[in-house]
């Protein structure tokens, strides 16, 4: 790929994805890689978890308002092109950024007969706040923002607090907490009630134990296009 990482890659395609030009230079670059290019570059965690989140974040806008992938097939289609494999949406978020996960489990189990490219590809370690990162185009997903290696710890801690404080309301006398969802869906990768307790103590500096955890109801409402103000 010339002298243009890959991560690079995954940076200007979203960009494009961004300001509405046409991608199809970046899809064709990602297609013609080497699968062998791909795991030798992205060699570390913070690599993997930069280009994947870009990766995913620019396909489901490119999926949705270029190839109108309907929304009950955007998932599962594996029609992403990367180093000559062939990757779905949930591929790369419960495959991938997971660690091959299975996608209902709240996050406890691993999916059996995982293909070999996934394990290949797939980070050494879960963090919990990709989920604060990945956006599948609903209203109660978090903006869309560029992620880059050098920053990606920064970047995700600001995604995690940001997100949190918006969508985060305690009711003090009652010691009750209305969160995302998401704690919810993805529970295990937070670590459960202790590791979401520690969370919302390290980025928040909030201290909820003994509070009753509720959930707030996810808007799926389609909306295209959220990114972040650079």
């Amino acid at each position: 790929m010339s002298s243009t990482s890959l991560s690079q890659v995954s940076e200007k395609i979203l960009y494009a994805v961004k300001v509405r030009k046409d991608t199809q230079e970046f899809q064709t670059l990602l297609k013609n890689e080497k699968f062998s290019t791909l795991l030798e570059e992205l060699h570390t965690d913070d690599l993997k978890l930069s280009f994947w989140i870009n990766i995913y974040n620019a396909y489901f806008q490119i999926l949705r308002n270029t190839e109108l992938v309907p929304k009950n097939k955007i998932y599962t289609s594996k029609v992403i092109a990367i180093a000559q494999e062939m990757f779905s949406l949930d591929d790369i978020e419960h495959g991938i950024l997971r660690r091959y996960r299975f996608k209902y489990s709240l996050g406890l189990f691993a999916k059996p007969f995982t293909p070999k490219v996934i394990k290949q590809l797939a980070v050494d370690k879960i963090d919990y706040r990709i989920h604060f990162a990945l956006n599948c185009g609903a209203e109660s997903c978090p903006p869309i923002a560029f992620y880059n290696y050098h920053k990606i710890d920064k970047q995700l801690d600001v995604a995690t607090i940001s997100f949190l404080e918006s969508e985060s309301h305690f009711d003090h006398e009652q010691k009750i907490l209305k969160t995302t969802q998401l704690l919810k869906w993805f529970r295990y990768d937070f670590g459960g009630r202790k590791g979401i307790d520690q969370m919302y103590l390290h980025h928040l500096n909030k201290d909820i134990k003994g509070f009753q955890i509720k959930y707030s109801t996810y808007s799926w409402k389609e909306q295209l296009d959220n990114f972040v103000e650079e």
